[in-house]
């Protein structure tokens, strides 16, 4: 059946693996990319198909509410796939504003660009991405499921909540078919390094000191990205209009174990002698309202889609590592500190 997807935030991290799978999965679609091209958005990350004839870019800004309801208007999208969000707890602890306008407003706009422009809702779905975060932390045991209470502990986390909350009202007053999802920690190629496993993996080839919050005993459940993409697709064509969806990986870690494995797996790569990259482990002062545990009981997703994680950690870190450790390219450009001239350049060249 031919459709047009949009999928916001599609030049991210995740957004990235998710375009690339719909683009290459289903030609019949038109997939147009809508992304700000913010320091975490990455045309690089699509290059290897950004020139398919079903793919299409837009750079704006979701906040930018007559602009979104223009580009609905022109192109009568048939689903959307949302993604696009600030996503660092650590930047909306200094900056909680722009996650409001972003993760909230920005919403609100996709939902009444998608309300007005859907006459017919036969048909039609807003899938919003989501976060287990908006959950709040977990004792030592325990999983979070989706009808666990909402009760998000930092600005990033209290603005995706607010974001679902209203994608679930804009169901029950008007209808508009949606569906959410709640993962755990993602990780793979393309992640910006401001976040955990990409900031370890560049430390260590740099020799550089390895932060650990706290005393590293923090717990997250982490899921190969490809495997959330993989779960995305079946939820976006398979679920329930109205339900939400844990996707989960059934991967719990604690932090200062991750990192050691990490470490090893460096240690090797590398070709230095085993210990090396551990002894850059630093312990830090905690973050702010920091999360002990996260972790999602997915069955939900396994039984009614039939949908789990295949990619195992082990083998999923590796493959993580090797990709960074080919790509310095990539890793330099990003991390360069002039974000933004190097995206605006980027784009211009298109």
């Amino acid at each position: 059946m031919m459709k047009t997807i949009l999928i916001t935030g599609g030049a991210g991290f995740i957004g990235s693996h998710v375009v690339r799978r719909f683009v290459r999965n289903y030609p019949q679609y038109k997939i147009v990319n809508l992304d700000k091209l913010t320091y975490a958005g990455n045309l690089a990350n699509l290059k290897d198909i950004e020139k398919e004839p079903n793919y299409e870019f837009i750079r704006a800004d979701i906040v930018a509410a007559e602009l979104i309801k223009k580009i609905f208007q022109k192109y009568r999208f048939d689903g959307v796939i949302h993604l696009a969000a600030e996503s660092h707890v650590d930047r909306s602890i200094a900056n909680p504003t722009e996650f409001i306008y972003t993760n909230i407003v920005g919403t609100v706009n996709l939902l009444n660009a998608a309300r007005e422009i859907w006459d017919n809702m036969d048909g039609k779905r807003f899938y919003h991405i989501s976060t287990d975060e908006v959950y709040g932390s977990l004792g030592e045991t325990g999983l979070f499921v989706e009808t666990t209470p909402y009760d998000p502990r930092s600005p990033y986390s209290a603005s995706k909540a607010s974001s679902d909350h209203l994608v679930r009202a804009y169901f029950h007053t008007y209808k508009l078919p949606m569906v959410i999802s709640n993962c755990s920690n993602n990780y793979g190629p393309f992640q910006f390094p401001e976040k955990l496993i990409p900031l370890v993996i560049n430390n260590i080839r740099n020799n550089k000191l390895i932060p650990v919050y706290g005393k590293g005993e923090n717990i997250r459940d982490w899921l190969y990205v490809e495997d959330h993409a993989e779960a995305i697709d079946r939820i976006f064509h398979a679920g329930i209009n109205g339900e939400t969806y844990n996707i989960g990986g059934i991967n719990e870690w604690k932090n200062i174990d991750l990192l050691k494995l990490l470490c090893s797996i460096m240690d090797t790569k590398l070709r230095r002698t085993a210990g090396t990259a551990e002894h850059l482990i630093t312990y830090v002062k905690d973050r702010a309202g920091h999360d002990l545990r996260y972790a999602i009981d997915s069955s939900k997703l396994q039984n009614e889609l039939k949908w789990k994680p295949s990619t195992r950690f082990e083998e999923g870190l590796e493959k993580t590592v090797d990709w960074y450790l080919a790509n310095e390219e990539w890793m330099k450009n990003i991390t360069s500190g002039d974000y933004q001239k190097y995206y605006d350049n980027q784009y211009n060249k298109r």
